[in-house]
């Protein structure tokens, strides 16, 4: 069953409506864009290695610890209730490149927002950005039977980016929403990103 399209700004109700959901895998997807044709044929390019990650947020918007900082090598928040899949390196393949495991219910307190961000690994060496990429996408399932509950895709031309904030889950009340935001960025690595929470 297809989760529900949503487009940049939007901003959806992902608990309320679904009784007895805890348990969401975000998903990120992207596929290499077709290298550019020279005269001798396909010009051959790197693969380009993007990095999903996620950060919890407090109430005023800061990342207060750095264990709050998901991504490939500290895959898994200090409270467990967020687990990142593994790294892939070149986005190949059909489904999901990465995923991101959240425990809706497990989530402390003080975390009142988990963005969801995608940089390209040694971007600047490697002179590559989100133009390079296409069909990228966000999407969040349910766990238990990996219905899909809605879907973004981050359609905008983000030629010159060398990072996504693709969305985020957050608080309201005592539901979960997700907002969809698909704004680009010029970070780097993801400790950059993670600087502006800080």
């Amino acid at each position: 069953m297809a989760g529900i399209n949503l487009v940049k700004g939007q901003k959806i109700d992902l608990t309320k409506g679904n009784a007895g959901l805890s348990n969401v895998i975000v998903g990120l997807g992207w596929d290499p864009a077709e290298p550019a044709r020279g005269f001798f044929g396909a010009k051959k390019q790197a693969n380009i290695d993007c990095d999903a990650s996620a950060l919890l947020l407090s109430e005023d918007g800061k990342l207060t610890k750095k264990g709050n900082l998901i991504f490939f090598s500290n895959k898994q928040s200090p409270c467990n209730s967020v687990i990142h899949s593994g790294d892939n390196l070149t986005g190949e393949g059909d489904g999901d490149d990465e995923q991101i495991t959240v425990n809706l219910s497990a989530v402390p307190a003080d975390v009142h927002k988990i963005v969801v961000v995608v940089n390209i690994y040694d971007a600047v060496n490697r002179k590559q950005d989100f133009g390079m990429i296409k069909s990228a996408y966000i999407r969040v399932m349910n766990a238990a039977g990996n219905n899909e509950l809605i879907k973004f895709n981050l359609s905008d031309n983000y030629t010159g980016f060398t990072a996504l904030i693709c969305g985020e889950l957050y608080r309201n009340g005592g539901e979960w929403k997700f907002a969809a935001i698909g704004e680009g960025s010029h970070a780097a690595h993801i400790s950059q990103l993670a600087e502006r929470y800080i």
